[in-house]
């Protein structure tokens, strides 16, 4: 975090708000990913996983491979396969991993994207997360159920789509839809001004040749009823605002979803009737006994 405050301590306190190096800082206050520590007894769950590293392209930043850690529960044939948000890590999953190892005859994959948690660089961003969980399934297989949280449900659809593979159930918890929105919330919370922030906007595009009309949940979802997909979300989420998901949701009917309103954008991850509903799923598309 103290990276992170001096960012923005620099942010704020630059003169010169039309010079690239006031750009810059605009990309590290984007991409910059705060590494916070696992804590006791979330270390003990970690203790307890086979871990494993491989590594995932950085195409945009370094254009170099990046290694990346991962951790592995169990040795069963049906596999769950995790994809934390931004600004996070594997062991943010903490109580619904604990939850989920009670499921006989699983595998539990979680990581730590590259640029997050344990994991190698120092800028991270979502086709980072998307490289990281392809090298996962060529490694280890495809899921059988896959979960993300916030950015890392943009990462999982991406994922989907260009690998083709249709797990048995899609999770997604309090999904970011507009990372564009995001990106904006986050500069003027920090008081960059109109014509800098159209200045990132425009390097941004240049740099990953695209327009931020893609980097939407809209414009990435790509699936009918045919995926069996459900969705948590909290209707006061002040980082993954609703009407965003609301509008999302509208064409797509058979998308299943359940409001959990105080659980919050994070905090929704120890949720416990979340939980209770997830793993109940999950018994029952493995064809397990539900309570």
């Amino acid at each position: 975090m103290k990276k992170l405050k001096r960012i923005i301590n620099d942010i704020k306190t630059t003169t010169d708000k039309n010079s690239p190096q006031y750009n810059q800082l605009l990309w590290q206050l984007i991409c910059y990913s705060p590494k916070m520590p696992v804590r006791y007894p979330v270390n003990l769950l970690l203790d307890e996983a086979v871990p494993f590293s491989l590594k995932a392209l950085d195409a945009y930043f370094t254009q170099t491979e990046l290694s990346f850690n991962g951790f592995i529960w169990g040795t069963g044939t049906r596999k769950i396969l995790l994809t934390h948000g931004w600004a996070s890590k594997a062991a943010d999953y903490y109580q619904l991993i604990t939850a989920l190892r009670e499921i006989p005859d699983t595998q539990i994959i979680a990581f730590d994207a590259p640029g997050n948690g344990s994991s190698e660089a120092d800028m991270a961003n979502l086709l980072m997360y998307v490289q990281a969980i392809k090298a996962i399934i060529g490694e280890y297989g495809e899921p059988d159920v896959l979960i993300g949280h916030s950015l890392g449900v943009m990462a999982n659809v991406i994922t989907l789509t260009e690998t083709g593979i249709n797990p048995k159930l899609l999770i997604s918890l309090t999904p970011l839809v507009h990372l564009k929105e995001n990106f904006k919330a986050t500069l003027n919370a920090n008081e960059v001004p109109a014509e800098a922030q159209e200045v990132f906007y425009a390097d941004f595009r240049r740099i990953f040749n695209d327009v931020f009309s893609n980097f939407t949940l809209d414009a990435r979802y790509q699936f009918d009823a045919g995926l069996s997909h459900w969705v948590a979300y909290d209707e006061e989420d002040k980082i993954a605002p609703y009407p965003y998901l609301q509008e999302f949701l509208a064409t797509r009917s058979f998308i299943a979803s359940k409001a959990y309103n105080g659980a919050g954008h994070d905090k929704i991850l120890i949720e416990p009737t979340m939980i209770t509903d997830v793993v109940e799923m999950v018994k029952e598309v493995l064809n397990l006994p539900a309570h």
